[in-house]
């Protein structure tokens, strides 16, 4: 009866050899720079000039014109404005409802624009880990034809075992293009996300800017009746 051997049911999966795992790397990078040019298009969209439209905003609302000031915001294309308008139609229910109307709409604005970017960290950390995962199988593989042939002992082991260099460095060479395929596909990937992580920090920056203004005009208080004039 024989027993059970991890060892040799991992080396029996190592001689398959490592060329799947290279598969693997080029799917996940197709998938990224799918998700790259999907989501650099989709923050070029929301490009706006918010100085110039906070500016506006502020002026709109200094003079009270609430149809002038959302029709800046339905305008533009960016979250701050959407942020903006949301809280801008609650204005009558008071600051408390502008406040909450504007946190949960940036909740929703900020769940959309960080779809995706999770895989995309994902592949930047564990892609390098997956390639060494091919080297390594590559280098069982290269030692594993070092071994001399069953039965063969003395100078014709010697002999093998010479004629088998070759084809070691060979598969220790094929081994090591797995890392870095690897290191290839996590780099973009990386690098990508954090331009994105970026973006999307101005964008919520800019998004806070502008709410402030909407919090502001909630909070002040209305204006006040005219005096009422003197009976003479």
């Amino acid at each position: 009866m024989h027993r059970f051997s991890l060892i040799k049911l991992f080396t029996s999966f190592a001689m398959m050899g490592a060329e799947w795992v290279m598969w693997v790397l080029v799917a996940l990078s197709f998938v990224s720079v799918s998700i790259m040019i999907e989501r650099g298009r989709y923050y070029r969209s929301l490009r706006d000039d918010l100085d110039g439209l906070a500016a506006s905003f502020e002026a709109q609302l200094r003079r009270g014109d609430l149809a002038g000031a959302a029709k800046l915001l339905r305008a533009s294309p960016s979250p701050a404005a959407l942020v903006a308008l949301s809280g801008l139609r609650e204005v009558s229910r008071g600051a408390g409802a502008v406040e909450c109307v504007m946190a949960a709409t940036l909740a929703r604005v900020r769940r959309e624009l960080e779809r995706r970017l999770a895989f995309l960290n994902t592949v930047g950390n564990n892609a390098p880990f997956v390639g060494l995962f091919g080297t390594v199988i590559g280098i069982i593989q290269a030692f594993d034809a070092l071994k001399p042939p069953p039965g063969v002992r003395g100078a014709a082991a010697a002999a093998a075992a010479a004629a088998a260099t070759g084809r070691v460095m060979g598969t220790i060479a094929e081994a090591l293009v797995a890392t870095a395929i690897g290191l290839l596909v996590a780099i973009p990937a990386v690098a990508a996300f954090n331009a994105f992580q970026r973006q999307i920090k101005s964008m919520l920056t800019d998004t806070e800017a502008l709410s402030e203004l909407v919090v502001a005009y909630a909070h002040a208080p209305p204006p006040s009746a005219p005096a009422p004039k003197a009976e003479g």
